[in-house]
């Protein structure tokens, strides 16, 4: 079985457009259904990267972080 990998060259498009809504902490909490704790958590565990700042908040594309609540359950449901 193989498998196939892009990659993007230097210089290439961003993966998310510089148009994408960045949104805070607090936001990405209630979009994943999560206390903003939580959040703050998954950073410092890397399960999510903060894709920019404002002041000393933390920014994030939305797609990341379902990505991460995604994943995160995923994790959970296996060890239960």
């Amino acid at each position: 079985m193989s498998t196939t990998r892009t990659v993007r060259p230097a210089g290439a498009t961003p993966l998310y457009p510089p148009t994408a809504a960045l949104i805070t902490t607090a936001m990405a909490a209630e979009e994943a259904a999560v206390a903003p704790g939580t959040i703050r958590k998954w950073v410092q565990l890397g399960h999510i990267a903060p894709a920019g700042r404002s002041g000393r908040s933390h920014l994030f594309h939305l797609a990341d972080v379902f990505a991460a609540e995604r994943a995160t359950r995923r994790a959970h449901e296996l060890r239960a």
